[in-house]
């Protein structure tokens, strides 16, 4: 676990992170959300990682590019997946805090400063690594709040992370201690165990959740369980085979 961090004089701080795949009718509702909502916590940027989409969200991404310099798209030349989306975007950034949020619409940008109110400034509080949203008052389908619930309810039986809510799309993080957790696909839905078994602690924000604006889900229930089990029993291993010790430079005990 990294003790501390150093803050960049110049620069943006804070990169938002949007994975996003044929959401071409909802790119300019979530970046104007995002300028409006976030205007007091500059400079910051957003980067849209285009997975594989076949509709026009990469023109879309580059059109309020023009109207907004700190908008970047980096593009997939073929569907890899959110977490892989996720994982490009935070490699490409150039904050050390890193928001992401789904290109829906359903994660309001309004309620991205809920997450940062827990920062002290803008600096992470000692030894916190993620502070992940919970969504209250959800817009979806019953059977998919249903499904989300179930499977919420086997993750925190066996990983005891203290979150209810995994499956929110809104979440800040530092990028420091992202880039030091396994790569796997789907790991976005586990940052708060990931984090937790490098020593770190996690920090929740209750957010509004909203319907989605254009489009259609990517995903089916059936699709997520199935992927979701397979993933569990993943991340369990990986949280019993965590490091145990940590080395001390000589003169830093």
């Amino acid at each position: 676990m990294a003790a501390s961090m150093e803050l960049p004089s110049e620069g943006p701080w804070l990169s938002i992170v949007i994975p996003a795949k044929n959401e071409s009718g909802n790119i300019e509702l979530v970046v104007e959300g995002i300028v409006s909502a976030c205007a007091a916590y500059a400079p910051f940027e957003i980067i849209y990682v285009d997975d594989g989409s076949t509709d026009d969200t990469a023109a879309k991404v580059l059109e309020m590019a023009g109207r907004h310099p700190f908008v970047r798209l980096i593009r997939h030349g073929a569907s890899g997946g959110q977490s892989a989306a996720v994982h490009t975007g935070v490699l490409a950034a150039r904050g050390y805090a890193i928001c992401t949020l789904d290109a829906d619409g359903q994660n309001p940008p309004s309620e991205i400063p809920k997450l940062l109110a827990r920062l002290d400034g803008r600096a992470f509080p000692e030894g916190v690594a993620v502070v992940a949203g919970e969504r209250v008052g959800r817009k979806d389908t019953a059977s998919k709040r249903w499904a989300s619930k179930a499977a919420n309810a086997l993750r925190q039986k066996l990983l005891n992370d203290g979150t209810r809510d995994t499956g929110c799309g809104l979440k800040l993080f530092r990028r420091d201690a992202f880039l030091a957790f396994p790569y796997f696909d789907h790991m976005h839905r586990y940052l708060p165990a990931l984090a937790i078994r490098d020593g770190w602690t996690v920090l929740h924000a209750d957010v509004a959740h909203a319907p989605r604006h254009a489009g259609s889900s990517n995903y089916a229930n059936l699709g997520r369980a199935l992927v979701g089990v397979y993933d569990l029993i993943g991340v369990v291993w990986l949280l019993k085979r965590r490091k145990k010790v940590r080395g001390i430079e000589a003169g830093d005990e």
